[in-house]
């Protein structure tokens, strides 16, 4: 379970595809490949979270950029895109889900802008008097109004093909608290139809010729309809920390803290701060440059120089994450650069994620609904390991009865269920430890046993080889089925590649998965295919993974357990690490000289 999950929200960073994009007029919008084909850099850091092995990347611009950046780090954790299913492709609309709230009914919008009663209202509340009111890019409305408002005092309003009604107001005309009082005033009566997603209040500065909007800009948010991830953890006793605009996004609404920002830059630093903190919850982050800055002005090449900005302060971020923490990289909608729109696009948006629960690579392929990532968070934060109930338990051995040292094993490729029978029958009337089958006898061991002997397997069996990911599945699989124990094979060619880091960490990922089963973790090192300086550091590396047992052999090397091997084992694990010797043991006298040398556990076809 995590302590503490950072949702980032990289604003308007679609990844195209969306099956309904030509409902809204955006077929054909792909923000991701518009900014690859503004950037000649890789991005290796989004790399190693899984953006480029997403399924959907058929766009040109995609495979282009691919096969220009050369080699690129693989996934480190679990990736894939998420389509909306709300009828809307607006911000609100996007965190909306996001946080578990479904809108089927779409946002208010004024193409032909907004009627009289509405007009004579913001009047009425502003005491002045208004430009404009037509749907109008944001830097050109002041560009075209801005001189006006200033030698008349009237709010320039205006919208856009998204659910906004924006006041627009030079910072020196109307000083920045009577613009956010006015559109406060505003969001009170844009109510029932006319509920708007946002009053955006868009202060400018400079002279007639060269005005330039501000990082003043605040968003007046439409209440969510019903309770959303941000209401419930903070109920819950968690802390929801906003960083940009997600608190006025969620109008407050379950927001512990607040910490808004004036773009990209300070985002990403008060993040990162923020990973410094102790704090039990969520931390929701926005950054808001991707959108504001550049999506919606059509800036291919600074949007991705800010994305590179982003990836070059990732690093950072992967490196302070904590091992209870969770990171989500994710979007809200799109806003392709390289279309003729200004406005956002209905797209796709990536999910990729890592930390807890999410440290081997798996592609979730395409998820349904962005509330998918509320459901990740809730699990996250609040899901609880509820262990599997084993008979009997962990026995002591009898140094009275060798059998009892013994896990009796039958991992023929030609075993029958009769076998099996029958060596459980052995097993429990000679009082083995447990018995030692393959996994597709597991279910059948557990009924016929019914509780006289524990079931171990094995997994990634024989060669080891298999992935991380795949290994992880196994032993769940295996624990479900009724498995107690688990005998693991070490991935040996990372050992051979010297990357003791991975074996070490898969070690670790299913070793983590397993207790949380109240299982227990056997690991095989295969003595065999190792040298003695690997042998040491696979001792030092099954401690430090918090496994129960390092195993010697899987019986199908070249070679079974040494006396000699089980020593070196005994002298480099850690106290609460124990030895199972296994591989070539038939009689009472090669049993014994193991477990003089320091083997608990021998695993056997059986011992005269």
């Amino acid at each position: 379970m995590a302590k503490r999950v950072f949702l980032v929200v990289l604003d308007s960073f679609g990844t195209g595809i969306a099956p309904d994009a030509k409902d809204f007029g955006d077929e054909g919008s792909n923000t991701l490949a518009a900014v690859l084909s503004g950037s000649g850099r890789p991005f290796p850091n989004m790399s190693r979270m899984g953006l480029f092995d997403i399924d959907g990347t058929y766009d040109e611009r995609i495979r282009d950029y691919l096969s220009g950046a050369g080699d690129m780090p693989s996934p480190i954790g679990s990736y894939g895109i998420v389509r909306e299913v709300s009828r809307g492709k607006d911000s609100t609309i996007g965190h909306w889900e996001m946080a578990g709230v479904l809108s089927a009914v779409p946002q208010p919008t004024y193409p032909d802008g907004f009627p009289d009663y509405i007009l004579d209202r913001i009047r009425e509340v502003s005491g002045r008097g208004i430009l404009c009111n037509r749907p109008y890019s944001g830097t050109e409305v002041i560009r075209d109004y801005g001189a006006e408002h200033m030698r008349t005092g009237d709010l320039i309003v205006y919208t856009s093909a998204d659910s906004v009604l924006q006041i627009a107001a030079h910072e020196d005309v109307v000083p920045l608290n009577e613009l956010y009082d006015i559109c406060a005033k505003v969001r009170s009566f844009m109510t029932g139809k006319d509920a708007v997603g946002r009053i955006i209040a868009r202060p400018f500065t400079g002279e007639e010729g060269s005005f330039t909007r501000t990082d003043n800009r605040h968003d007046f948010s439409a209440k969510a309809p019903s309770s959303t991830m941000n209401e419930i953890l903070s109920c819950y006793g968690y802390d929801v920390i906003s960083v940009g605009k997600i608190n006025d996004l969620f109008a407050g609404q379950g927001i512990t803290r607040s910490i808004p920002t004036h773009g990209n830059t300070e985002g990403i630093e008060k993040l990162i701060s923020l990973m410094d903190e102790d704090f039990n919850g969520l931390c929701f982050v926005n950054l808001v440059d991707f959108d504001m800055k550049y999506g919606h002005r059509n800036d291919i090449s600074g949007y991705a120089a800010a994305m590179h900005e982003w990836d070059d302060n990732l690093g950072t971020v992967l490196e302070k994450l904590r091992n209870d923490d969770l990171l989500i990289i994710t979007a809200d909608h799109g806003c392709d650069p390289s279309t003729p729109s200004t406005d956002h696009s209905r797209e796709t948006i990536p999910l990729l994620i890592y930390g807890e629960g999410y440290r081997y690579p798996h592609n979730m392929g395409e998820l349904i609904g962005f509330s998918a990532i509320s459901n990740i968070v809730f699990g996250a934060l609040m899901k609880r390991d509820l262990p599997n109930r084993y008979e009997p338990g962990l026995r002591s051995p009898d140094p009275d009865n060798i059998m009892s040292y013994v896990d009796l094993t039958n991992l023929k490729t030609t075993a029958t269920s009769e076998d099996i029978r029958d060596l459980i029958e052995r097993a429990v009337s000679n009082g083995c430890a447990s018995i030692c089958i393959p996994p597709y006898y597991v279910r059948e061991a557990k009924r016929i046993s019914a509780g006289r002997i524990r079931v171990c397997t094995v997994i990634g069996f024989p060669n080891g080889y298999q992935t991380t990911a795949s290994k992880v599945f196994e032993a769940a699989d295996a624990c479900d089925n009724g498995a107690s124990e688990i005998d693991m094979v070490i991935n040996i060619n990372a050992v051979k590649n010297g990357d003791f880091a991975y074996v070490e960490d898969e070690i670790r990922q299913i070793g983590d998965m397993v207790h949380s089963k109240g299982a227990i973790l056997k690991v095989i090192i295969e003595t065999c295919s190792l040298t003695e300086d690997e042998k040491i550091r696979m001792c030092k590396a099954v401690s430090s993974a918090g496994a129960d047992y390092i195993k010697t052999s899987t019986g199908f090397g070249s070679a079974g357990a040494a006396a000699e091997d089980v020593r070196l084992m005994a002298q480099n694990v850690s106290p609460d690490v124990k030895i199972k010797a296994a591989g070539g043991i038939r009689t009472v006298g090669s049993a014994m000289e193991m477990i003089d040398a320091g083997a608990s556990r021998i695993g056997a076809s059986g011992i005269k």
